[in-house]
């Protein structure tokens, strides 16, 4: 009893107001901010390959490959969060033995596993199994035979099997732009559906999930490829650098005025929760969200984004920018995912009193395995680069 004492006291000395006792701590923790964020990566980097694909955008060509994979590494460490945070993660395969069609985070998993293995995965096989053919031939030992096993021992490189190939990654492509936007636009449904929570509880949280997905799949892909390139000692694509951020400046513009629209519509309603959503964004929440997700990760990529646009400042300083502007985007994109779950929890139902949240360091919910969670993608997606080279010159065409 002492130890719960000595652990809720910090906690109960920043509360303000009245709230309800077990809405001193919260339920959610960064665990969660984790999950929306890697699936909105996800998401983005998708799109983003799409544009080659479906819309001929060839400026995009050098990142088509880099984005696919960038998915798959990201949409593979996506749902570990989520199985840390529960109470028994060996029990989550039972959500596909029983469907419960009344929840939607147990229908969410057949949305994910849909993603994966219908739509990402079959589309990297496809575009990738003649090289994999001509890569095996190529190769020696135990990487000769992962090879094999990849392109699932298929040996017809003739121009017709080509040609299908082609044709398949289109029309996987075509059914994967919608796929994707399901896949994030379902993470902003299972928060605006909360009625209860008035914070969450706004038809335009899917929509507002999703293009800020757009962005930050931008962005990542963005910052991969101005760091990548240089490392392998080849010149950065400026035409394919510029249409990257031209996106990310379109897509952000778009993420910003549905932002904003969200705020008018809530403040033109003034519901009874209106005064202590008021004072949680004037106080706990003024810094993240005021001051990093829309200062700095918001007007201030947007604004030099645009300089570059108006003043045509020359290649260096553009890369400069571009990878400074797309960091800054992605700290605002994490704050979002934080101010919309940590934020939507700081309030008593009572609406009459704030709690804090206290994060510690170490332990399953801690700052130490969310750093981790969030590094793993990384590491993977360097395995993948290894394995499916990415770059241009790695095609066999």
């Amino acid at each position: 009893m002492e130890e719960i004492v000595q652990h809720l006291t910090p906690i109960l000395n920043e509360v303000t107001g009245y709230i309800f006792p077990n809405e001193i701590e919260l339920h959610w923790g960064l665990l969660v901010v984790i999950y929306p964020y890697l699936t909105g990566l996800v998401a983005g980097a998708f799109i983003l390959a799409s544009l080659v694909k479906v819309f001929n955008v060839k400026e995009l060509q050098p990142t088509y490959r880099m984005s696919l994979l960038t998915a798959l590494a990201f949409l593979i460490i996506a749902p570990l969060p989520l199985l840390a945070h529960l109470g028994h993660p060996e029990k989550s395969f039972e959500i596909f033995l029983t469907p419960n069609q009344s929840s939607a985070m147990a229908m969410f998993g057949f949305v994910y596993v849909w993603y994966l293995m219908a739509v990402l995965l079959l589309e990297i096989w496809f575009d990738y199994r003649k090289d994999l053919i001509l890569w095996a031939k190529s190769e020696k030992g135990l990487k000769k035979w992962i090879l094999k096993s990849l392109s699932l021992f298929s040996t017809d490189i003739s121009e017709k099997a080509v040609l299908f190939d082609k044709k398949a990654v289109k029309i996987i492509t075509i059914i994967g732009i919608p796929s994707a936007f399901i896949l994030h636009g379902y993470v902003g449904f299972i928060f605006g559906s909360i009625k209860a929570n008035p914070f969450w509880s706004s038809v335009l949280m899917p929509i507002v999930f999703l293009f800020s997905a757009i962005v930050s799949g931008i962005a990542l892909v963005l910052i991969l490829y101005s760091f990548i390139t240089p490392l392998r000692g080849k010149e950065i694509d400026m035409a394919c650098l510029d249409k990257l951020a031209n996106y990310l400046f379109y897509v952000m513009i778009v993420d910003f005025s549905l932002e904003a629209l969200d705020f008018i519509h809530r403040v033109y309603e003034s519901e009874e929760s209106i005064k202590i959503l008021s004072d949680l964004v004037s106080g706990k929440l003024f810094v993240s969200l005021v001051v990093i997700q829309i200062l700095i990760g918001m007007i201030i990529p947007l604004i030099a984004i645009a300089l570059i646009k108006i003043l045509k400042w020359p290649a260096d300083l553009r890369k400069q920018i571009y990878f400074l502007s797309a960091i800054l985007v992605q700290v605002g994109i994490f704050s979002t995912r934080w101010n919309v779950v940590i934020g939507g929890q700081l309030f008593s139902k009572s609406f009459m009193g704030l709690t804090v949240y206290k994060m510690s360091f170490f332990g399953l919910e801690g700052l130490l395995v969310s750093m981790i969670l969030l590094i793993a993608p990384l590491f993977l997606l360097y395995i993948l680069f290894k394995l499916l080279p990415p770059w241009e010159e790695a095609r066999n065409l």
